[in-house]
């Protein structure tokens, strides 16, 4: 399981993300971007933020600590914003921390080129977990301390939104026309020869357990062992055969 810690206080909202996260302090003395569950697609999306970001780190891609972090809504007191109240108050409980990265640079693909097996490592990632959301609009990454760092993966594995299609889309093409590393990921096929034995059930199986259990029980799944396996076995078979959805860029 991902670490917990208690939020103490909210200090701002972040209005780039569509979702409305915000800054808030722990009693961990740490500061964390916090995925609200009470927000957008609700906990679906916070599961696709631990699925990413905790398989980024095990396949040694630079992504922020991420916490489980317990919030109390009547941090929000202080707050006049009644949009940001009521999101505390369908949030109560159990949310996404992400470490905030003081100092930190949005990306730009002109003033910070990427190098090739970085950028390739990264699109394989996004291709496999069908993040559609790293376009040159909207990169998702950060600069900080002269590297690129993953941000905000809520929108991958969106196959969760609708399980009774999820088989159809084990194999589904990923486009990568978009994608804000394209142009860098020289070295896509090294890339997919490493990640594609290195991603196995077992992996999946370790990074599904850090997933709270109150994330994954709903409407889909009565239990939170049928939903691991089943986000298991969708990527695991995914993985089983990447030529199906790998796209061709190492030309380009």
């Amino acid at each position: 399981m991902l670490r917990h810690v208690t939020g103490t206080r909210y200090v701002t909202p972040l209005r780039e993300g569509g979702s409305l996260p915000g800054l808030v302090e722990a009693d961990d003395l740490g500061t964390y971007v916090v995925k609200f569950r009470g927000a957008g697609q609700g906990p679906k999306t916070l599961v696709a933020e631990v699925v990413a970001g905790e398989l980024a780190r095990r396949l040694d891609l630079p992504v922020p600590r991420l916490v489980v972090i317990d919030i109390d809504p009547v941090i929000a007191r202080a707050e006049p914003d009644q949009e940001v109240q009521e999101l505390l108050a369908a949030s109560g409980g159990t949310n996404l921390g992400l470490d905030f990265l003081p100092g930190a640079l949005g990306f730009d693909p002109v003033a910070h080129p990427v190098d090739p097996e970085l950028a390739s490592r990264v699109l394989w990632l996004d291709a496999y977990l069908e993040n559609v959301d790293r376009s040159w609009r909207n990169p998702n990454l950060l600069v900080w301390h002269r590297q690129p760092w993953l941000i905000d993966h809520g929108a991958s594995i969106y196959f969760h939104h609708n399980w009774p299609r999820a088989a159809a889309a084990v194999r589904r093409p990923f486009r990568a026309d978009d994608h804000v590393l394209a142009p860098f990921a020289t070295r896509l096929a090294e890339a997919d020869a490493e990640f594609a034995t290195r991603v196995t059930a077992d992996l999946l199986a370790e990074v599904l357990a850090m997933v709270p259990e109150d994330w994954l029980v709903g409407p889909d799944f009565e239990s939170a062992q049928a939903a691991r396996a089943a986000y298991r076995d969708h990527l695991t078979d995914r993985v089983a055969d990447t030529s199906a959805w790998l796209p061709q860029v190492a030309a380009a």
